[in-house]
């Protein structure tokens, strides 16, 4: 794990992390997640390999029971054998559906609203919908590092630490550029 850049706003730290998010030792961390939470590919893989299958299980139950988790909406299921407590799985927008950037505002709201209701302190969020989903980068990890932002000033001292991640120097490299023009 490569510390890229701080921010603080208010009491919460805003740390831009190059590294694997699976690796990340936080409270929750975020998979960008497809709408039957449906994990055989990518980050998500990555997350259910060495959180082990149970991440999968959980994920299939929850499916069950609700259906299908519409786009912008967010999940939580346990963490199991990774080093952080919890994962949150969000269903972001795939670019060219509609309306993507609103949708990206709304999930990346959902995510910080369930953080704060599970009393989480600490999460990392990778940048959703810029991967497989063709989200165009410097414009998700723009609408993420503001929503943050946002989320932070209206809700002081519910997060003690937000960590932007990317596992090469690309995405950090954007929410760092974010950061510093959202001030």
């Amino acid at each position: 794990m490569k510390e890229i850049y701080t921010a603080k706003i208010d009491e919460t730290e805003i740390k831009v992390i190059e590294g694997d998010i699976t690796e990340e030792r936080v409270d929750a961390i975020v998979n960008a997640a497809n709408s039957y939470l449906s994990h055989g590919g990518g980050v998500a893989y990555a997350i259910v390999k060495k959180g082990g299958r149970e991440i999968q299980d959980e994920s299939n139950r929850i499916v069950k029971e609700k259906g299908p988790i519409p786009v912008g909406n967010a999940v939580i299921t346990s963490g199991y054998k990774l080093k952080a407590k919890y994962v949150i799985h969000v269903v972001g927008p795939m670019w060219g559906e509609g309306d993507e950037e609103e949708k990206l505002r709304i999930a990346i709201r959902n995510i910080l609203k369930l953080a704060k209701e599970k009393s989480i302190s600490s999460i990392s969020i990778p940048a959703v919908s810029c991967g497989i989903f063709g989200f165009p980068k410097e414009k998700g990890t723009k609408i993420i590092a503001e929503e943050v932002n946002k989320f932070i000033k209206e809700n002081p001292s519910c997060l003690r630490e937000v960590h932007l991640i990317g596992i090469d120097s690309e995405i950090p490299e954007l929410f760092k550029e974010a950061l510093l023009e959202n001030g």
